[in-house]
């Protein structure tokens, strides 16, 4: 049996993660993995830098995030009702899901942003391919239904998960950090997975590197929280199990379910995102029919040129042909062609335009 770690928080999980990316790579590859999950909170800072990093260091690097789901849609902003939300692990399958959890993560900001990035039901349906879901931590909606002992609401989230991803792509996670609470909990959670075929998924909600660093941490979520160490009414961890475990200790803990261990090597296996560096990625900007780009670049270059330089000796055509064939040998016409586009809107609507603008 191969476990791997599906649930990682790095230090780009602000005040929230104490280990830095090398730091938990590093400890990886020295207890022997050789696959790994970055799930920083509801965003993506941190995976350029764990793509690179594991991959340097033999270790299979699985792109995902630990989302927050908003309780109602993400553009309800009314603090009764909508200051918390809902924890959920999505890991990149594919190619596909790779831009569809950059997607999902740029509209928690830009749309869903209240406290924090958030989603919602409606756009995770619509950018679902390729994505598999874990049902997250004890802040996930079916964690905090177990334990308000609502397990039916419990069960019908499950069936509204089930019916974006299928049972195949999404599974019920579970922990045990040593709190009280996680034994009922955990005991909810293989009961509904049994009741509705879904297949468990164990992890280790990491936040840091090694047991010791639990103190670290402690101090994070103070400054996070404005609050000192010794003020006892304040948010705390009660466990110091938050740290990058062994294969060992994991099949130790979830020796009653061995298959929930195997799976997180079956899902790592499933998961395989290539990022391509060296290469532009620019939307392909459309041009009259019959020309190519570079053409109808040249053709409003042109425009301009006659317009602004009428009487030119040849010194600014020769300087103006060494531009344009700079930017065709370094692939940004279309580049250009979109600014030059935003600027000509710009103007066209009257609003300024130029340096610093």
């Amino acid at each position: 049996m191969a476990f791997v770690h599906l649930h990682t928080h790095t230090a780009y999980s602000l005040l929230d993660g104490a280990g830095t990316i090398p730091k938990l790579l590093d400890r990886a590859k020295e207890l022997g993995q050789t696959a790994m999950a970055i799930t920083d909170h509801g965003n993506m800072f941190g995976v350029i830098e764990f793509y690179e990093a594991a991959k340097e260091r033999g270790i299979k690097p699985i792109l995902g995030c630990e989302v927050y789901v908003a309780a109602r849609t993400r553009w309800d902003k009314v603090h009764e009702y909508d200051s918390s939300s809902y924890h959920l692990i999505l890991l990149a399958e594919n190619d596909i899901g790779y831009h569809n959890l950059m997607k999902l993560v740029s509209i928690g900001y830009v749309d869903g942003y209240y406290y924090r990035p958030r989603i919602d039901m409606e756009v995770l349906r619509e950018h679902s391919e390729g994505l598999i879901a874990l049902s997250a931590c004890m802040a996930g909606v079916l964690s905090r239904q177990i334990l308000s002992d609502n397990y039916e609401e419990a069960k019908r989230r499950a069936l509204e998960f089930i019916d974006i991803f299928g049972k195949d792509r999404y599974f019920i996670e579970i922990q045990d950090h040593g709190m009280v609470e996680q034994q009922k909990l955990n005991r909810g959670l293989v009961a509904l997975a049994k009741e509705l075929d879904l297949q468990l998924v164990a992890t280790n909600d990491i936040h840091y590197v090694r047991q010791e660093d639990a103190e670290n941490q402690d101090v994070l979520m103070c400054i996070q929280m404005g609050k000192t160490v010794d003020d006892e009414d304040r948010l705390k961890m009660s466990t110091d199990q938050l740290y990058l475990k062994s294969e060992e200790e994991m099949a130790e803990l979830f020796s009653y379910l061995p298959q929930a261990l195997s799976n997180t090597q079956k899902i790592a296996d499933r998961c395989q995102v290539e990022i391509e560096f060296g290469k532009l990625h620019l939307p392909k900007f459309d041009v009259p029919d019959g020309m190519t780009s570079y053409e109808y670049l040249k053709k409003i270059t042109e425009e301009g040129f006659q317009e602004r330089y009428p009487d030119d000796d040849g010194t600014i055509r020769e300087r103006l042909d060494y531009e344009l064939s700079t930017i065709e040998q370094m692939g940004y016409v279309d580049y250009f062609l979109i600014v030059w586009d935003f600027i000509r809107y710009a103007r066209e609507q009257g609003i300024m335009v130029g340096p610093g603008r």
